[in-house]
């Protein structure tokens, strides 16, 4: 990508630069904002290093890059952390000034900051980037600081102090010392104090005077003031003020020749400088928002919708049952639609939606869903966090449901805490778009489906299933330790979503390696002295035709994060259930408990796997299968009489699990079978027999287990188990419950 690079002065934007480089980008554009007043030094800005702004200007000549800058004419107006567009905001100057460079050089698609851990910072630039149409850039995010000054020092950066404002570094001593003297020093402190050797803490602000992006001259610093802001005892403050300066010619270093990929469109040895002004139009012009309503008559259509009865936090999903549609697309926004009435209905909006699974027919057709479904899910529509979200391709035709399908995780509340980072990095694959990483509500992690994505190209590690699984653990445990938890200690469990074109080895691979990872994670937490209690995860493996990217693997997991209280957590895979009484002539009997997996977190958090393998299915309906009902393929369909048995005994042992934990069918929030097209049979048939079930359990029970629509969620499969081995369930079930 072409990209403008943000630059204040300081280390953290120049090896951002370096870094854009090395994953093959091309910096074509230098951008920089400074104080309205040249002899000003330091602007009361939480967005904008200013110090040492007077030496920004030959930037643009040591480079040999136009440099583009603008006065900052607003101050810090809009404090909260996520940034909507606010008039007389000094985020708005970057608006204005990356506008500009993008009129002047229309390649340019992408901008670049030294971000590293401040999300205040990120996130407007994130915001500036997506009303343009840019790509976050932000290499150095969530990276080791110890590390990353002495990658910084290593690679050639040579900064000098230009602010000091912390517990051992006093003005007269190391203002306008070189970083790669202070290194040792830095991290003494560290230790001491517990500062940000980076200075991400507001600690210390440096100016690079030289580095390998210099390719004509470097910087030489003459003479220099210190001007003390405060002479507090404890962390005195102070700033340098350049007052002489000179560039010091190397056009003909030798080192530098290889550094040919930072410009191509620039011939000249000079750069120019630009200022950027106000544009004509007015702020309010600049500020529309998008108008994303769509006028669609759904009265006319018919939908299949389903909702749990957890009055707290429900799971609804929606399909067309009368679609005739060729066009994905059109299922899509429709059911989008049909949704975002439903919500409305219970005075909500998609502001109150956790996560959104969205299946669909052709993963060929996902840029074309992605379209449409951006046009519903908005960050103006949802202020307090863009949802969750894990696309699938699912056979849905094979058991006649729509191209599209969406369930969507519904709060009665607004108290979640979303992570969505859409800068590319190296920290964890980027979320471009109204969708995010993870979403925590009521100590519930619901993790966004990860790929084996390569974080900072973005692009399938290659080297085959076991390669993609490995890494889309590594950017989930990211994402995880982003809320101070582990997906080795704190899952409660994880759908492994894997691609038909994997062979049976290459399953059994995936399968080993996760439990290898899984136990590394653990014992490096262990080693790292943390205390926490480790839940003992259940898996669910999801054959399916394909996945985004056409990867061979995704991986969904949902974690539990601890409030502080003490809680007892208790993980069990075989154990008696005997409180519950016997239903349809079901009664206990020892292999039941080989059906299921759980993870209870008593009075909290229900979670539950059944799976109904063939031999399990023989001995819930003993009659042998008719020989007509083998399939070319070898497959077994059943009979609809022994289907409705496999429902009502689905239903049974997912009642007995649920009283003997003290749970009810009101607190369930999400409930799932997953039904193989291999047996034939629509979604038409197997609805009502789950139906049927649960309102004979209620009539039997004299329990509320049944809404007036159904309660669970059909999701059609290519095959589906508890293990990668044997993905070839009859039935399985998936379900977690929450008590508030």
């Amino acid at each position: 990508m072409k990209v403008v690079a943000l630059v204040s002065g300081g280390k953290d934007s120049c090896y951002a630069m370096m870094k854009c480089i090395q994953y093959g980008h091309q910096i074509v554009a230098l951008a920089n904002l400074m104080p309205v007043d040249d002899s000003v030094d330091e602007l009361d800005s939480y967005m904008y290093q200013t110090v040492g702004h007077q030496i920004i200007i030959k930037y643009a000549e040591c480079m040999g890059l136009p440099l583009f800058r603008r006065r900052i004419q607003g101050s810090s107006k809009h404090l909260e952390l996520g940034y909507k567009r606010t008039q007389g905001d000094e985020v708005e100057d970057m608006y204005i000034l990356l506008r500009e460079v993008k009129r002047q050089i229309p390649s340019v698609t992408a901008v670049c900051s030294g971000a590293i851990a401040s999300d205040y910072q990120r996130l407007r630039v994130e915001s500036v980037c997506s009303r343009l149409g840019l790509v976050s850039l932000a290499y150095l995010w969530k990276q080791d600081q110890s590390l990353l000054l002495n990658e910084m020092i290593a690679n050639g950066i040579v900064a000098v102090t230009v602010k000091v404002a912390a517990m051992g570094l006093d003005p007269a001593k190391h203002l306008g010392k070189e970083l790669a003297s202070l290194n040792a020093y830095l991290h003494k402190l560290k230790e001491s104090y517990g500062i940000n050797v980076c200075g991400e803490g507001g600690e210390y602000e440096t100016l690079t005077l030289d580095c390998p992006l210099f390719i004509n001259a470097r910087i030489v610093l003459d003479k220099y003031q210190v001007v003390m802001h405060s002479s507090d005892s404890i962390a005195p403050v102070g700033v340098l003020h350049p007052l002489a300066f000179h560039l010091e010619n190397k056009a003909d270093d030798h080192s530098l020749k290889t550094q040919d990929k930072i410009h191509e469109i620039s011939m000249q040895k000079l750069g120019s400088v630009f200022e950027v002004h106000d544009g004509l139009e007015s702020f309010e012009a600049i500020c529309k928002p998008l108008d994303c309503t769509y006028p669609i008559d759904v009265v006319e259509h018919k939908f299949n919708i389903s909702r749990t009865n957890n009055m707290n936090t429900f799971s609804m999903c929606c399909w067309l049952q009368d679609s005739c549609n060729a066009d994905l697309q059109e299922d899509l926004k429709i059911i989008l639609r049909k949704i975002e009435l439903q919500l409305a209905a219970f005075d909500f909006g998609w502001e109150n939606v956790l996560y959104i699974h969205l299946y669909i027919d052709d993963m060929n057709k996902f840029s074309e869903a992605n379209e449409t479904y951006v046009k519903f899910i908005t960050h103006e529509r949802c202020p307090f966090g863009v949802p969750s979200r894990s696309t699938v391709e699912m056979p849905l035709l094979e058991m006649d449901f729509s191209r599209a399908y969406v369930e969507v995780l519904v709060a009665n509340n607004k108290g979640k805490k979303v992570l969505h980072v859409q800068s590319i990095s190296s920290w964890a694959p980027s979320c471009i778009g109204p969708y995010s990483q993870a979403t925590l509500h009521e100590g519930i992690l619901h993790m966004a489906g990860q790929l084996g994505l390569d974080p900072p190209t973005m692009n399938l590690c290659s080297g085959g299933p076991g390669v993609e699984l490995e890494q889309a653990l590594k950017n989930s445990e990211a994402v995880a330790k982003s809320f101070n938890c582990s997906i080795s200690t704190s899952a409660i469990g994880f759908v492994i979503y894997c691609s038909k074109n994997i062979t049976l080895l290459e399953r059994l691979d995936i399968e080993k390696k996760q439990e290898t990872i899984l136990r590394q994670m653990k014992i490096a937490e262990l080693q790292e002295g943390k205390k926490c209690k480790t839940l003992e995860t259940i898996f669910l493996y999801v054959l399916v035709p394909d996945l985004p990217k056409r990867a061979y693997v995704e991986v969904k997991p949902i974690l539990y994060v601890e409030d502080g209280e003490d809680v007892e957590i208790e993980t069990i895979t075989e154990r008696s259930c005997s409180k519950t009484s016997c239903y349809w002539g079901f009664k206990h009997e020892s292999w039941h408990d080989s059906c299921f997996q759980k993870c209870v977190i008593p009075g909290k958090l229900c979670a539950i796997i059944l799976s109904i393998t063939s031999d399990l299915a023989a001995k819930i309906s003993p009659e042998s299968l008719p020989t007509d009902t083998v399939n070319n393929n070898g497959q077994c369909s059943l009979p609809k009489s022994r289907m409705e048995q496999l429902s009502k005994f689905c239903i049974y042992l997912l009642d007995k699990v649920l009283i003997d934990n003290d749970f009810a069918w009101e607190d369930i929030m999400s409930l799932r079978f997953y039904i193989p097209v291999s047996l034939q049979m629509s979604v038409e048939l197997i609805q009502p027999m789950l139906c049927n079930a649960l309102f004979e359990l209620s009539q039997i029970s004299q329990r509320e287990v049944k809404n007036s629509e159904p309660i669970f969620n059909i999701v059609p499969v290519t095959g589906a188990g508890r293990s990668a081995s044997s993905i070839d369930d009859v039935v399985t079930c998936e379900l977690l419950a929450q008590k508030y």
